[in-house]
């Protein structure tokens, strides 16, 4: 029997009986950790283990893009290493019969008929436990961060009332997974708090057609419609015919977060999805703040394209000097961000190594909560994320965020998707390697038409040394481009490259080295 302060991993496909599971969780006082249904057995193991779960809740199988997901094999591999797990509670989600293992494994829709009709709740106060959700897999061990029923479900419920503009009938198109912190925010906790209507989302953008999304808008009258940079940026790809037939005239605002997204896919995003009539909200947060920290506020905020604009209520911003850590208090200035104060939604700490949690994000910089990030600060005031810290290239002394440049990349015609690295240079300290995936219909384009494009949009300092033409980039199930694998390949240390298991696409990898290594 699950009981209060017991950690329930979940490994589901996207069906509603996941929303029901954290629910459930929730009702009981139990700590549910989501884990998105497409990391390895391997990972699915590191993270039961790090959570020590007595209790599993899964699917026998799952769909996506028109593919069967082995969800149930996945599991019982993972479960190898985990004798802790007691119980696994089964979704039938297709037909196909799974190998079970009694008494450990049962069917979800036995034991809902075991069970009373009502389950009184369980009393917890503010600071108890409501969920852990695990971060950074993809480089070094898991962390799982923790995060604070009250504070949370404040932060949670803010956002979308106001962030959102939510208003009674609304229903919230969040097109992320539950297995990430955006789907738990805005598919589940934002919504219902608010007494909301959420859709979830089971398939890819382009399956079966790039118009998949632009369907489920027009069928369900989608008011606020949420998804990352990397999906606009293949959408784009497609091109505005996958768009137009479609009636997206019940959106009103439209939301993306991630990563940094560059201006000219900001202007698509606004002129082709939003008709330039909807609130683009691009916004910035991460797993550890729980909510929303920049955005826009629709009706309120003056946009720019790429800005995430100013912080929200309660959120104390800082920029700092990454060397001396000293605030920088001009405007049109460069420097690392920084929360000066507490707030609600803030996760509590990093489960079982709280002294990994002051590490990494209150130790760096005395006084301040340390996002890891890079930004910028205009003349107006406006915020603009370079990414992370260790995404700058310092180029002959010169700075760059690979954003700065991938968005100079992009401006040219015939990018679909550019990943920029630093590579160490005798001369300039280090120089820049791009990687470009051409759209379609602009084959014949040649590199030095995109040396120049970053040429004019930045500098020639900035320009980079080599450009690889390639037919995708490597990124991580939640849509970012792994840049790590690309350095990894062009410093020529490919037998370093590690586990491959959070790629969407790993087959790009062997692809990638041919590439380089034939340049």
């Amino acid at each position: 029997m699950v009981r209060k302060g017991d950690i329930v991993t979940i490994y589901m496909p996207m069906v509603p009986e996941v929303a029901i599971a954290l629910l459930a969780c929730a009702r009981l006082g139990a700590v549910h950790s989501v884990v998105f249904a497409g990391f390895s057995p391997d990972y699915l193991r590191d993270r039961i283990l790090d959570a020590s779960s007595k209790f599993v809740i899964t699917a026998n199988e799952g769909c996506r893009s028109g593919k069967i997901i082995h969800i149930k094999k996945i599991i019982d591999k993972a479960l190898t290493e985990c004798p802790g797990v007691k119980r696994v509670f089964v979704l039938r989600r297709t037909d196909s019969s799974v190998p079970f293992s009694s008494p450990r494994d049962v069917w979800w829709h036995d034991e809902i008929e075991k069970q009373r009709p009502y389950c009184p709740p369980e009393i917890v106060n503010a600071e108890d436990p409501l969920f852990m959700i695990y971060t950074s897999g993809s480089t070094g061990k898991p962390k799982g961060v923790l995060h604070a029923t009250g504070g949370y479900l404040l932060g949670a419920a803010a956002n979308l009332k106001y962030i959102f503009d939510y208003h009674e009938g609304d229903i919230i198109g969040c097109m992320s997974d539950i297995g990430w912190i955006t789907g738990h925010n805005f598919i589940v906790y934002g919504p219902l708090i608010n007494g909301g209507t959420a859709v979830l989302f089971e398939s890819t953008p382009v399956y079966p057609t790039p118009s998949r999304y632009w369907e489920i808008v027009a069928k369900h009258k989608i008011t606020q419609f949420f998804t990352a940079p990397t999906a606009i940026r293949l959408l784009r790809k497609f091109g505005r015919e996958y768009v137009d037939p479609h009636d997206l005239s019940s959106l009103r605002v439209i939301c993306t977060a991630g990563e940094p997204i560059n201006p000219d896919v900001w202007e698509w995003y606004n002129e082709v999805v939003g008709r330039n009539v909807c609130s683009v909200i691009d916004n910035y947060w991460q797993t550890e703040t729980g909510s929303i920290i920049l955005a826009p506020l629709p009706g309120a905020t003056a946009t720019k394209p790429g800005s995430a604009t100013f912080p929200f209520f309660g959120i104390d911003i800082a920029m700092l000097d990454p060397v001396t850590g000293e605030e920088i208090n001009t405007t049109e200035a460069e420097g690392v961000l920084a929360i000066r104060q507490p707030w609600p939604s803030m996760a509590r700490t990093i489960y079982n190594d709280h002294n990994r949690y002051f590490d990494t994000y209150l130790r760096p910089y005395k006084g301040y909560y340390f996002t890891g990030d890079n930004v910028g600060r205009d003349r107006d005031g406006y915020y603009w994320i370079r990414g992370r810290v260790d995404d700058v290239i310092n180029v002959s002394g010169h700075r760059l965020s690979t954003s700065e440049i991938e968005s100079a990349l992009i401006m040219h015609p015939a990018t679909a998707e550019a990943a920029a690295i630093g590579v160490m240079n005798e001369s300039k300290g280090q120089c820049v390697h791009a990687f470009v995936n051409l759209k379609s219909n602009y084959y014949s384009t040649k590199i030095e038409d995109l040396v120049l494009q970053v040429s004019k949009s930045i500098g020639p300092f900035a320009a980079p040394e080599k450009n690889y033409i390639v037919d995708d980039l490597p990124k991580t199930r939640s849509g970012k481009i792994m840049r790590r694998i690309l350095k990894k390949i062009t410093d020529g240390q490919t037998n370093s490259i590690g586990d491959l298991s959070t790629l969407a696409n790993p087959e790009i990898v062997d692809i990638l080295i041919e590439k380089v290594k034939h340049s």
